[in-house]
């Protein structure tokens, strides 16, 4: 979710996830206040080609994420250049040990993410599909689905966010295992799009952003992609 208000989008990949990847206290209160209609209007504008169902599958983690992740920053390396000013791995895929969709998370950032004749023509040139398209944000992925493609400016405070979730389950066991529960529950219920399984998600993340040892980040706006 983006600034402006806009709330569509990414698993706080989670944050992708977070998105999903994924917002100010106020605009996750507003989300939260939202009637599943209003939450689907929001989604149709920011989904290019609309919500889709989807099973969500979590699966143990695999040692090979890594290097399929290397292999999608070369590619976007290769597109955007120099242009591209951070390329990370980020979501549950990014941490050792974590289960997880086998989904390949990418964070991109780039001056301007709203100017799209930097980052349309270049990955979509290589292969990249548009999927998500707001203010502050745009999410390529592959035809596979097994790739997404984050793209925010480098100043934008979700940038933070998602490196700081990331990093927290990488040392943290606890936060690994209660994650993971959570996702391995939530999976097994049946979801119209993929983003309300990522909203399934948000008071737990909020939960681990708060633990002591990780101060509180209040970030523009929530993503939610898919």
């Amino acid at each position: 979710m983006a600034r402006n208000g806009s709330s569509a989008a990414r698993e706080l990949a989670p944050p992708s996830g977070i998105s999903d990847s994924e917002r100010t206290t106020d605009a996750r209160c507003e989300t939260q206040l939202m009637s599943s209609d209003e939450r689907d209007r929001e989604l149709d504008e920011a989904l290019i080609g609309g919500r889709e169902r989807r099973e969500i599958k979590i699966v143990d983690y695999d040692p090979s994420w890594p290097a399929l992740f290397e292999a999608e920053h070369a590619r976007v390396r290769g597109a955007l250049g120099s242009r591209a000013i951070r390329i990370e791995h980020i979501g549950s895929t990014a941490v050792p040990a974590l289960a997880a969709k086998p989904i390949i998370d990418l964070l991109v950032t780039v001056e301007d993410p709203d100017d799209e004749t930097v980052s349309v023509p270049t990955l979509t040139a290589v292969g990249y599909q548009l999927r998500v398209r707001e203010p502050g944000h745009r999410m390529f992925r592959t035809p596979e689905r097994d790739v997404h493609v984050h793209v925010w400016g480098d100043d934008d405070p979700e940038v933070s966010r998602y490196l700081r979730f990331r990093d927290r389950l990488r040392r943290s066991p606890e936060d690994r295992q209660t994650y993971q529960l959570l996702k391995r529950e939530l999976a097994r219920r049946d979801w119209s799009d993929m983003n309300h399984y990522a909203d399934a998600k948000r008071s737990v993340i909020e939960e681990i952003l708060a633990a002591p040892g990780d101060e509180r980040f209040s970030n523009r706006a929530r993503r939610r992609h898919h």
